[in-house]
């Protein structure tokens, strides 16, 4: 987004550094003769922050960087370049120090997944199971019924097994 409605500001002050810095022609000394546009920041502010991660090999590079710091202030001088606070430099130099590489990556968030029990996932398939046949046993039942009565409706005789018991 571009500011058109710019008065002519006038350039008092370090004209020559101003011409050095930015290229700008001293003999021309405002912005809109100068041609330039003022586009201000973006106010617009994300919904929800984006966690920053960061890779194995981003990791141990750092640290190697962090190692070689030996003078004063060189080590928060490369914190405040990253970006990185030296809580970050200590977890990963335990995690290194571990001698883990897959400590370095970054890990699932969330609950860990629990390993089910064999005989409770059996017991479920049984149950399910269990459901279904009768089910279908209900209905295997219910049209039996149908054609008892349908024999009766017609007069014809069925002769009926004998149930057995087998338990």
């Amino acid at each position: 987004m571009t500011i058109k409605n710019v008065k002519n500001i006038p350039v008092i002050a370090g004209v020559r550094r101003t011409t050095a810095i930015t290229g700008m022609n001293p003999e021309k000394s405002t912005l809109t003769e100068q041609g330039a546009e003022i586009i201000p920041p973006n106010p617009e502010v994300p919904e929800r922050p984006v966690r920053r991660r960061f890779t194995a090999e981003y990791k141990l590079d750092i640290l190697r960087q962090a190692d070689l710091c030996t003078e004063p202030g060189s080590l928060g001088a490369l914190l405040r370049r990253e970006g990185l606070y030296s809580s970050n430099l200590t977890v990963w130099r335990r995690q290194r120090d571990e001698g883990t590489l897959a400590a370095l990556k970054p890990k699932q968030r969330g609950r860990k997944a629990t390993v089910p029990d064999p005989v409770v996932l059996e017991n479920e398939r049984l149950r399910k199971e269990n459901v279904r046949l009768a089910k279908r046993l209900k209905q295997a039942e219910l049209i039996i019924d149908v054609q008892k009565k349908v024999s009766q409706i017609l007069g014809i005789t069925l002769e009926t097994p004998p149930e057995i018991e087998s338990d």
